[in-house]
């Protein structure tokens, strides 16, 4: 039972962290002007991954997309792949844990064969948020070193300062997302353990004993088991075959033959 809720528990957490990611890629709100040394301004600037928007004091929103990617920067273009693989693996990792929850049941599959199959959904997740995690944090570290750029620049009192950027919520939503992204994979690689089957966990070998009188000889020597059909097998030192007479029958020494 308890390995069913950790499996369950897994695909709905790791459900979450998917869909924040798909949520946090779309949004465009990566970058928010800082409005810090001006509180008041008639013009209000975002960015995304796909489009920069601005917005006027009157209401009216105006968003441009990106028409180009070569002019984009490089760890931009790295964010944009990072999200998308997540959000790819993620997606992938659903669909098979879909088919190996153990509350459902597809035909004669096997407890093994869920059991390989939740190990392998939970390992997407888990990539799926270090993705999620590692896009978002480039993003955000870009956004650091661009601000402090700038105002280092303003201070310097050099003109043409362009606006500074500051975190928009959908690095929230990113590393959110991410990080349930990952400890849904590790529910889910700890929900495998449970559904491996005992006999193949721990392989015992047992030994049945043909018979009780059994003797073990080291060497060269074959093993007997004391009950063989063949009375030649049975000799040992000291016993001879007693010998025949003519009409078949064996003669045995009677004690007189000894005095």
């Amino acid at each position: 039972m308890s390995t069913t809720i950790c499996q369950v528990m897994g695909f709905l957490v790791s459900l979450l962290g998917v869909g924040g990611s798909i949520m946090a890629t779309a949004m465009d709100t990566w970058s928010t002007q800082d409005l810090y040394d001006n509180p008041v301004t008639a013009v209000f600037q975002y960015q995304g991954l796909w489009r920069s928007c601005v917005r006027q004091s009157s209401g009216f929103t105006e968003c441009r997309p990106y028409f180009t990617i070569l002019g984009l920067p490089a760890m931009f273009q790295a964010v944009r792949a990072l999200m998308i693989v997540g959000i790819v693996l993620g997606i992938l990792g659903l669909l098979v844990c879909i088919f190996a929850l153990k509350c459902i049941r597809i035909g004669s599959m096997e407890d093994t064969a869920k059991a390989n199959m939740t190990l392998t959904s939970g390992i997407m997740f888990i990539i799926a948020g270090l993705c999620a995690i590692t896009g978002v944090s480039v993003f955000a570290n870009m956004l650091v070193t661009n601000f402090w750029m700038s105002t280092t620049n303003m201070y310097q009192g050099m003109q043409n300062v362009q606006n500074r950027y500051t975190f928009g919520s959908a690095l929230f939503v990113g590393w959110v997302a991410g990080g349930l992204a990952l400890v849904g994979g590790i529910m889910m690689c700890l929900a495998c353990k449970g559904l491996i089957p005992e006999e193949s966990r721990y392989k015992a070998v047992s030994y049945n004993a043909s018979g009780k009188n059994i003797s073990y000889r080291t060497g060269p020597y074959k093993v007997g088991s004391g009950y063989e059909a063949d009375p030649k097998a049975r000799k040992g030192g000291g016993y001879e075959e007693a010998p025949r007479s003519e009409d078949g029958r064996r003669s045995y020494p009677s004690k007189y033959d000894y005095v």
